[in-house]
Parts: structure tokens; sequence; C-alpha cells
């Protein structure tokens, strides 16, 4: 059964055991009079500006934010009934990779989340170039929210938590005391999860530390070269040199909080392994993104040598090159970003189908608290979930951004599931308006979107 008509049946059934209390006397004959009348109230929540059935799809608008903590397209889908629902395109990414599923969406009942998707999800791929069609997957579950009037949590089947775990990016530091200070802050804070960055880059500088081949103009090396095609490799000096970086975090943050590291660098698969080996004695949490996510083979090497839980995720679209990771056990921990990873639904079902091979689900997020809470919607929802990145705890105005959710958002490194209908939020216009990008309109017409003559056929 569909969880939005088990929310109103249950309403019916408690008003039934109710009524059918007091007037048990009434006997067969008001058993069908009552019968009658549930009929009548079993849509009693839906949102009664016009029937779910009769919403169309009448636009699609933007409003781009410049700062939270990236650029960050705020996309609205309006409705013939006036209301709307909100999604965001993920950080750093265009636009228009959203306008141009305008046309392909104009008219659809927004509340046909899953048949929207499927007709549009041929537009997303790996990486930024989903972000249009998640951020048109998050605005439908919010309009298909407030139309029903529940929270999107309940229409994926109910929550298994009532607040969600956060770690918080925190700037990084070459003085490992410095940055061992600013992770301790985030546990004084409150947060239970800490992530630091522990890349080459420290070893700037050290002479002896990092094989690196000298780059030549065009000799095809570049910041876009896979890691096991740039000859950098960690000499054991380097090895040694990170290891000591990590103790002094260590010895700041303390040994029994759960601490991650990513940002590496494009080091070789040998040098993943012994710098892996050389940091178990500090129990790291996971570490992120070592080699490219499509190289499973090699992900399952490094998993196999080291004892540290291996993590990546953030760049996939669709669930498929998930379940094919967790299948070969390539990683411990999958890390989907909700924004390009297909959206809520795909992201509830990523978390489903992993927790099948024992891997658990993190989850990648950096924009406005629009797509925060729709992560917040999905975390809730699902079992094998384990913690959520934040971004911008430390940006003042972020949390501004949005009315109807407990405030500060992020609350000791928790956020607390809403309740209320669709993602929970509204915008706030002032607010919003002041981070604009320069040279954008708010949520102004986009009536050259409206019509697109391309066929979108699959197969012939």
């Amino acid at each position: 059964m569909h969880p939005v008509y088990w929310q109103s049946n249950c309403n019916v059934t408690h008003m039934a055991q109710h009524k059918l209390g007091r007037r048990s006397l009434l006997g067969m004959a008001g058993m069908a009079f009552w019968a009658d009348e549930l009929l009548e109230a079993s849509p009693q929540n839906v949102n009664r500006n016009g029937k779910p059935s009769d919403l169309k799809i009448t636009d699609l608008r933007v409003a781009t934010l410049q700062g939270a903590p990236m650029t960050d397209p705020i996309i609205r889908i309006d409705t013939n009934q006036g209301i709307y629902g909100l999604g965001e395109v993920r950080d750093g990414a265009s636009a228009r990779y959203a306008l141009q599923l305008k046309s392909r969406i104009l008219g659809q009942n927004p509340c046909n989340i899953d048949q929207i998707f499927r007709k549009i999800k041929q537009f997303g791929g790996d990486a930024r170039q989903a972000g249009g069609v998640c951020g048109i997957e998050m605005a439908l579950w919010d309009l298909a929210g407030k139309a029903y009037n529940v929270p999107v949590w309940q229409m994926l089947g109910g929550k298994f938590r009532d607040k969600i775990r956060c770690y918080a990016d925190t700037t990084e530091s070459h003085d490992p005391k410095v940055y061992g200070q600013r992770l301790k802050e985030r546990r004084d804070q409150g947060f239970t999860w800490l992530k630091m960055d522990l890349g080459v880059d420290l070893l700037d500088g050290q002479p002896g530390t990092l094989v690196h081949p000298a780059t030549v103009k065009g000799d095809g090396v570049s910041s876009n070269t896979q890691h096991m095609f740039t000859g950098i490799e960690i000499s054991p000096k380097g090895i040694e040199k990170m290891a000591e970086y990590v103790a002094v975090i260590r010895e700041n943050v303390g040994d029994d909080i759960p601490l991650s590291a990513d940002h590496f660098g494009h080091i070789g698969v040998n040098s993943c392994i012994r710098l892996g080996r050389a940091l178990e004695k500090f129990n790291l949490a996971w570490l992120e993104d070592m080699i490219p996510w499509q190289q499973t083979d090699l992900l399952k090497e490094i998993k196999q040598a080291i004892n540290i839980p291996l993590l990546t995720g953030e760049d996939i679209y669709l669930k498929e090159n998930f379940v094919k990771l967790a299948a070969a056990h390539a990683v411990d921990i999958l890390h989907p970003d909700l924004a390009t990873s297909g959206g809520i639904l795909e992201t509830h079902k990523i978390g489903d189908l992993i927790q099948d091979y024992g891997v658990g689900m993190a989850m990648h997020f950096a924009g406005s608290p629009v797509s925060c809470m729709a992560n917040v919607h999905c975390a809730a929802a699902t079992e094998n979930f384990l913690v959520l990145e934040n971004h911008s705890v430390d940006v003042p105005w972020w949390g501004d951004l949005v009315e109807g959710v407990s405030k500060p958002i992020v609350d000791h490194g928790f956020i607390t599931v809403p309740d209320a209908p669709g993602l929970g939020v509204t915008l706030n216009d002032d607010v919003m308006k002041r981070h604009l990008m320069p040279n954008t309109t708010y949520f102004g017409p986009t009536d050259e979107w409206n019509v697109d003559r391309s066929n979108d056929r699959l197969w012939s």
C-alpha cells in the first residue's frame, strides 16, 4: 500500500475505533452508517485547495544562491492549485541542468514522482550532470507532501530515527595542533562524528616525502588525471610524516570519537595501501575516495589490504553502480550525494539495496537548507544510515534562508526531523534575495524553456 494512503487509513482506523466505542449499541445499521462516514473522511488530511489527482505542473523557476557554501540554484515548481515544491541543483552545477527539463514536466501531475523521474533520469549522469534531475525530484516530493499534508519521510514508509547525526566540514591547517584544536571545538559543539582532510599537500616543501614526476606542458598530466596515471607516490618518509600529523589530531580529539579522512590527492594504489596500513593504529572511521569509484577491483584490492573502512560514492548517479560496489565488497560504506545520486527515492533505494550486502550509508551534502532537508527526510527513513555531511555550520545566515524548522538547524551535531508537510521548510524571501548570485533574478520567468522539440526516445 502506498505510504500516503497508509497514513490516511491509519487516521481513519483510529477514528473508527473511537466512534465505535461510543456507539456500539447502534448495531449493524449503525455500522453501515459509519462506514459511509469513514469513506468521506478518508482524505481528511489532504490539502483541500484541490484534489491531488487534479494537480498539474504549470511552471519551473530558479533563484541561484551564492555562498551557501557554494553556488546553489534553488528551483520552484508551481502548480494549478497554488501550491509549489522546492528543490535544489547540486552545489556548483548550472541551473540549466534543471531548466532543460522544464518542457518535459509541464502539465504533469507532480504526485507521480516515480513516473516523472523515469522520464527525465536519462538526462542525468555521474557527478554534477545529475543536478537538474535530482533537484526536480526533490521538488516533486515537496509538492506531493504538501498535497497530501504529510512529511516526505512518512511517504517513504516512516522513519527509523527522530534526529539525524551530522559531521561538519572543518577548515584545514598544515599545523596539526591548529587543525586538532579546530576539530576538538567541533566535538565541544556537540558533534559526535568528525572528518578531516589528509592530503599529500601536507608534504609540500618537505624533501624526500613525495615522488612526483616533473610536469611539462603538453605531457597530458593535469588535475583531472586519475590517480593511477599521475606517477605520484608517497615515500616511506612521507608516510611517517602523515601518520605523525594524524597522531596529533587524535591526541586533541580523543580516541573514542569516529574520525574520518578525505582528500588524499591523486596518489597511486600502492601508496594508498601503505598509507592505510600506517594509519590503522588511529582507528579511523573511513578513508574516503582514495581512488576513483569506477575502479571496483582496485578499490577491493585496497580494502583487502588495510584494516580501515573504505568509502566512496559522492559522484555516482543511480543505484546500479552503488549495488555493483556493494556486491563486490569493494568498500565498507557508500556515500551518495542525494542531489546527484538520483534524488530522495533513488537514494532511499540505494540504502536498502546496499544494506543487503552489509554496507552502511553515509550521505554527502553541501548546499542550502532545502537540499539539507531532502537529505534529512531520506536519512530518517533509511535504516542503515550512519551520518550526514554539512559544510555550512559556520555560515551565520545559512539557517535563516528558510523558515518552519527548529533553529539552529544543526543543533549540537544533530538535525531534528521535521513533521511539517513535504520537506517542511519555506523560504525566507528577504534573506534569499540578499544572497542571490549577482545579475540573476529571484524566481523570474523562464518561458524560453517551455518548449523543446527534441526526441527523447530511449530505443527504436
